[in-house]
């Protein structure tokens, strides 16, 4: 039987014999795509549609395409190893921009510096609008790409790395740029309030460059300043501060704490009536770059060689210990013991090239230094180039993660970097985690639950269009979930391993996946937001 990826660009397709999840419930019914839309689900036969493509369910979940709602792989979901490793966890949508800082407004050349070790280099995008990031992704890959207006990129468009509070005169000029984002189909507006410029902006700042998303009905999103865990309250009050004086919803990235601080911050959102969502992934180790971590922000700032150089000097590093690594040493999350927490995961220097994998602590004892002359060398030799999964003193259960991930206004993402040699396993496993691990396996949600949190409500809240549904004329895109296999195969030690259960993917219509491989299909795109009166099909 030819496959359906054999049909050509708005053919008719058949799944036959599914299970449909949608809607908070399961059917046992057929569901017919007919120029990239769903044109119909219910007891269809084959001789009724013989212009029809037919793929067998055999008994598989059929379920509205994932929905990837952090993610860093806009640079390099060119990548086919990129494109495989989402497509086999199921997600046809990553929302990027994320964090505050991504390639659009502007050259790239700012992300392309500073957030080398996140993002990655984007191959095509050359500039200045995010109309032209999208448009990069049009019919040349298999999947969708949405992105954020990041705050910090146009910060550093207006005033470089100035670290001030902006000018009226640079508040209006960073707007506009705002305002331009979301003219370009931009979902929403990211900071990273620990990143640089974005960590000089106060919330008044911010709160004027979210304005404009009011009358598009589009989120604010935010890596939260100060870090998370026991600091998290802190965060909170600023996200409600920004979240009223703009009129907007609010949506917390990588929300890291425990399920009941969740809860109690969440309820406290909702009291002051702020329309809050966060998503979580269900690890408790981080990813993010070394500098970030382990460098003063004024330094973390400055340009790679520039940073390299000052790093090299003795009289820097003599100030740096007795000044600052002490203030390290009194993280809440790592404390005195990051050398042992803090895992190397992306470094550019070849002399480094065996670090991959190593602990600071490790590498440290392999040079016959100490951890804080390790970091040093390795961020001097790499430009500030380097990414690290971090763990933390007090890893929690699945139970509490659980719990996290089964709270009403979660959505799905992983936080996902797909830059170096020994990631974080979040890239390539966590959607794959979310169904084997949290709804089969342990059953904190069941299945339309689980579609619920990880399709429709994200679709929903960045306004994707007709997304995350399985009724006519929604955008067929659609995977196929054998719910006794689907498992996450990637770990800490061994980050590569590809999910499991999850074999066929449909986006647009056509096969992108199919018995587990890529097709080279690429109808996936620049997903521009909807205006608030496109609302999905109901």
């Amino acid at each position: 039987m030819p496959s359906p990826a054999d049909a050509p660009a708005g053919g008719s397709l058949l799944i036959r014999g599914g299970r449909l999840v949608d809607d908070r419930r399961i059917v046992r019914a057929d569901l017919l795509v007919d120029n990239g839309t769903i044109a119909a689900t219910g007891d269809l036969s084959p001789r009724d549609h013989p212009e029809a493509r037919i793929l067998e369910a055999d008994g598989r979940l059929v379920a509205p395409g994932l929905v990837d709602a952090h993610s860093h792989a806009e640079g390099l979901v060119f990548d086919a190893e990129v494109q495989l490793a989402l497509l086999r966890q199921g997600v046809t949508t990553i929302i990027g921009g994320q964090d505050g800082v991504s390639y659009a407004p502007g050259d790239g050349a700012y992300a392309h510096a500073y957030f080398a070790a996140i993002n990655g280099p984007h191959p095509h995008y050359r500039g200045p609008r995010i109309a032209d990031l999208l448009a990069s992704y049009d019919r040349t890959i298999p999947l969708n790409v949405a992105v954020l207006v990041p705050a910090g990129t146009v910060r550093h468009e207006v005033m470089g790395s100035a670290d001030r509070p902006a000018t009226e005169v640079e508040v209006r000029a960073m707007t506009r740029l705002v305002t331009e984002g979301l003219a370009d189909g931009a979902a929403g507006l990211s900071t990273g309030l620990d990143y640089t410029p974005g960590l000089f902006a106060g919330a008044e700042e911010i709160a004027a460059l979210c304005r404009p998303l009011a009358p598009a009905g589009l989120p604010y999103v935010t890596h939260m300043r100060g870090g998370y865990e026991e600091n998290s309250q802190a965060g909170i009050e600023e996200v409600a501060r920004i979240g009223l004086a703009a009129g907007v919803g609010v949506h917390i990235s990588h929300f890291h704490t425990r399920a009941a601080e969740a809860a109690r911050l969440m309820d406290q959102l909702a009291r002051q009536g702020v329309d809050a969502t966060f998503d979580a992934y269900p690890y408790t180790r981080g990813c993010s770059l070394l500098g970030m971590s382990l460098l003063p922000p004024a330094l973390n700032a400055l340009a790679g060689e520039e940073a390299a150089a000052l790093l090299r000097e003795p009289e820097e590093r003599r100030r740096l210990r007795r000044e600052w690594f002490p203030r390290v040493d009194e993280n809440a999350s790592l404390g005195p013991q990051w050398p042992e927490l803090i895992t190397i995961a992306h470094a550019t220097a070849p002399e480094f090239a065996d670090a991959h994998g190593l602990t600071l602590a490790q590498l440290a004892a392999r040079r016959g230094s100490d951890a804080v002359d390790a970091a040093l060398d390795l961020l001097a030799a790499s430009r500030l180039e380097v990414n690290v999964v971090m763990a933390v003193r007090d890893e929690r259960r699945v139970e509490d993660l659980g719990r996290l991930i089964a709270h009403p206004r979660h959505v799905g993402g992983s936080d996902g970097i797909f830059v170096g040699a020994h990631p974080h396993p979040r890239a390539r496993g966590t959607f794959a985690s979310y169904l084997g691990t949290y709804v089969r396996e342990h059953g904190f949600l069941d299945w339309p639950a689980a579609i619920d949190h990880l399709s429709t409500a994200p679709a929903r809240r960045f306004r994707l269009g007709a997304r995350g549904r399985l009724v006519p004329g929604a955008v067929a895109d659609m995977v196929l979930v054998d719910p006794d296999t689907v498992r996450d195969t990637a770990t800490y030690a061994d980050p590569h391993g590809l999910a499991v259960g999850i074999d066929d993917v449909v986006v647009g219509g056509r096969a992108v996946l199919a018995d587990g491989r890529l097709t080279g299909e690429h109808p996936g795109g620049g997903l521009r937001a909807d205006p608030p009166a496109g609302d999905r099909p109901t």
